[in-house]
Parts: C-alpha cells; structure tokens; sequence
C-alpha cells in the first residue's frame, strides 16, 4: 500500500518547498492520521509532530469539537461569499471576536485563505491607502534579510531568503531588505548586543534616506523570524526600529502568521517584543491549520480612506473566492473559543520554562553553535567550529542529516539549512516536551557520534 502510494505520490503531485530532484529517488513520508500531538504514516509508525504540521496545529491532532463544528456548518451553509455586501454569521462573529483581540479600539477585518494571501492583500491594502491619500509617490515596502512573509509575488519580495527569490525574478521593484536582527550571526568581533542595536538601527534609517523617506509605505516584520531560522531579536530591538519608522511616517506591519495566538506564551508577539503595529497578519494558528484561513486587522485610520476611495471608484476590486469561507470561519471561531477556555496561553507560559531550560541545555554539545527560542518555538544552529562559528560545508546538508535522524526515531522537525526549528503543538505536557528532547538529543549523538 505505502510503495503503490509513494509510486502515485512521486508520478502526480508536484511538490511545494520540496527539491523535487531528489523527491524522484526518495519514498516520501506519507502520513496516515493524528492525535494530539502525535502523527501516524501509512505503515503504522508514531512520531511527535515537532514542527506543529507547518507551525500550524495548535490544538493538536483529531480534537472533536473542530471536526464537529467543520461537520455542522458543511451541513448548514458550505460555501458562500462576501462579494457585493453578501454575508454570512461565522464570518461576521470572527471579525469581531478578532477585533476585540486586537490592539485596535476600531477597524476591520479581511480574509483570505493563506498567510502569502493575506500579506499581498497587505502590500495592495497600502498601495490603495496612499494613492487614496495622494500620495502615488510612497511606494516602497521594507523587509529583513531571512524575514519570511509567504511566495506570492508581492508578499515573496517582502521575504528576504534568497532561495524563494531564486529563477521566480524577486523581489520586484519597490521591495528593500534591511539588516537581520540576529546578534549571534550578524554582529561584527568584539561588538556588544547594544553596539550591534545601534549599528543596524543606524542602517536602517541610512537605507530609508538614500532611497528617499517620503518614498516608503511600510515594513513589514515577524515579531521572532520563523523561517528565517527562528531568530529572536534583541531587547529593545523593535521600540528602537519603531522610532525610526514613525520618524518618516512609515507603517509597521505586524506579521503575526507564526507567532500569533500563543506561541510565545502571549496571545500575541506583538505583546512579548513591543510592537506598536498599523496593521496584523495572522493564519496558521487562527483555525489550528485544521481549516485554510488567513486575516489582515487594519486600524480605522487605514480603513476610512480606502473606504471613501472606493467610493470614488465604485468598487473596492480585490478579494479572493474563498475570502471568509464559512467553514474556516466556523472552525476558527471555535478555535479561538477553545484557546480561551482551555487557558491555553497560560498552559504556554507555564511550560514554556521547561521547553526552554531543554533548548538552553542543548549548548552542552560541541557543534551546537546556538540554541535559541522563546515559548514553545527554538531554533537550533549547527556548526563545524564552536569557536570560530564556521558552517559545515556544503551548508545545509548537516541540517537535511539531522532532521532525517530525528524522523527515523520518531520526531519531525524542520531544518532551515543547519538549522533545526521546533514548534510542536502549544497542548503539549511536561512529559512530551522532555520526550521531544529526548529523541532530538538521542539523534544529535547519533550524528555527531565520535568514530
């Protein structure tokens, strides 16, 4: 059965993020099902799902009230739009449970189906703001090198990880990457983390005058980088960069895909590194990953002005055929319903100084580089040299080795060249989270096993 399927799998599907070269010559990991925060393949073999699906699943595998709730609204009302003033309820009780999470006395709600989704709809949201505003010349979006905000066209020239770049011709024009706020990898010898602060801060400003202040529109920024390989910024990092910005009168966007409701034992991450957004992106986490749905939350002051240019125009023309999905709404209000009566942010904090103290112990081996994290997310860096901080060579391939470890004994996590990202399901207890660890650390001496 698992070979006649990994033959269909490797003749039909075309694979995302995949090095489907490679894909051709190796049986893919097909999985079968899930419960809590363990996933099963087709042969019957358990794992931890390390990695949260694609640091997604929240609640954990095969939780009834979502399926239910998914069941009941398919029943009732499956599928409907919110084109020409259209509506349904669960799209019209999730907007407003969400603006009353949101830092925002006032605003809106979009939705779309993906993260990359709901970022492009942010780079056209403030497009449309300022040739509202007349303001046609402000223009220009700001990212970070080994920021990540999904592969669309606009929302892939707001990632600075020159893989998505690579043969797709991104970033287009418009798009600026600013420094890496990563002090372990960036900093200069001998430079302390506040040096470092202020050396990139100052980098920052510099790079918004050469190209023309009154030109840029917005930055866009994870609170922690995921993708990037889970990069945790320095203190103070984001009130310095927010000064710089207000300076010129530029937006902040809040890209909360990764980080938002719980991950960082905050509901939000904007709450754990002091952000001050204009506007948030979230998905992922908002149904679980059990249902595709993503949102961008605009402040009133952005809305009023497209609101009234649309009148001009007659149309606000953008949206997606599964914007606000009533099932995905459905299953993302009883998600966040879930989050609060379980009190599972506070499950997070509680257990987030256990996952922690196991990620900090990780330093004890001699090619771990850093291990980093806040949460229940880390990033762990692998090195040839401790000291010098030199990469295995060719980079990336010890990485692909570990994770491929960690999968034979159990465990999925994710490598980002010799970075291994875990984000396991924010349910997880005590004992899984030692569990984890346990197999990572059985998989590094394995590795790195001394001949």
């Amino acid at each position: 059965m698992s070979k006649n399927l990994a033959s269909k799998d490797i003749n039909n599907l075309f694979h995302p993020a995949t090095n489907l070269k490679t894909h051709e010559h190796q049986e893919p990991l097909i999985l079968d099902r899930g419960e809590g925060i363990y996933v099963y393949d087709v042969k019957g073999k358990k794992y931890i799902e390390g990695l949260a699906g694609l640091w997604c699943n929240a609640l954990g595998f095969g939780n009834e009230e979502l399926v239910e709730t998914a069941a009941n609204q398919m029943q009732k009302y499956g599928y409907g739009s919110l084109f020409a003033s259209k509506s349904h309820e669960p799209a019209i009780m999730l907007s407003e449970k969400l603006m009353e999470m949101s830092p925002f006395s006032s605003g809106k709600v979009f939705f779309g189906s993906s993260g990359g989704d709901a970022n492009d709809t942010q780079y056209k949201l403030y497009t449309y703001l300022n040739n509202a505003l007349g303001k046609p010349h402000k223009k220009k979006f700001l990212g970070r090198k080994k920021g990540y905000h999904g592969i669309t066209v606009a929302s892939g020239s707001m990632t600075g990880i020159p893989t998505n770049h690579a043969l797709f011709d991104l970033p287009i024009s418009g798009f600026f990457h600013t420094d890496t706020p990563h002090y372990y990898r960036e900093a200069i010898e001998n430079e302390t983390e506040k040096e470092f602060l202020d050396r990139i801060v100052k980098n920052l400003e510099e790079l918004i005058i050469k190209e023309g202040a009154d030109n840029f529109s917005a930055m866009i920024a994870e609170p922690f980088l995921g993708a990037g390989g889970v990069i945790i910024p320095p203190e103070g990092y984001f009130p310095k960069i927010q000064s710089v910005l207000d300076k010129y009168d530029i937006h902040l966007i809040d890209d909360e895909v990764i980080c938002g409701f719980g991950r960082t034992g905050n509901c939000w991450g904007y709450e754990t590194f002091s952000i001050k957004p204009s506007s948030i992106t979230i998905a992922k986490a908002l149904s679980s990953g059990y249902m595709p749905i993503s949102a961008v939350i605009v402040a009133e002051e952005i809305f009023d002005p497209i609101k009234h240019a649309s009148g001009d125009v007659g149309v606000f023309a953008h949206g997606y055929t599964y914007s606000g999905h009533p099932v995905s709404c459905a299953v993302a209000l009883k998600t966040l319903e879930i989050y609060e009566r379980t009190k599972l942010f506070s499950h997070v904090s509680d257990v987030s100084e256990i996952f922690q103290n196991r990620v900090n112990k990780l330093s004890k081996y001699e090619n771990v580089g850093e291990s980093r994290g806040v949460g229940l997310v880390a990033g762990i860096e692998f090195v040839k040299d401790k000291k010098t901080k030199n990469n295995f060579e060719p980079y990336g391939k010890t990485g692909m080795r570990l994770a491929e470890i960690c999968q034979k004994n159990g465990l999925i996590v994710r490598a980002i060249g010799d970075i291994i990202a875990i984000c396991p399901p924010l349910i997880i207890t005590e004992k899984q989270i030692n569990e984890l660890f346990d197999i990572l650390e059985a998989s590094i001496e394995e590795v790195f096993k001394k001949n």
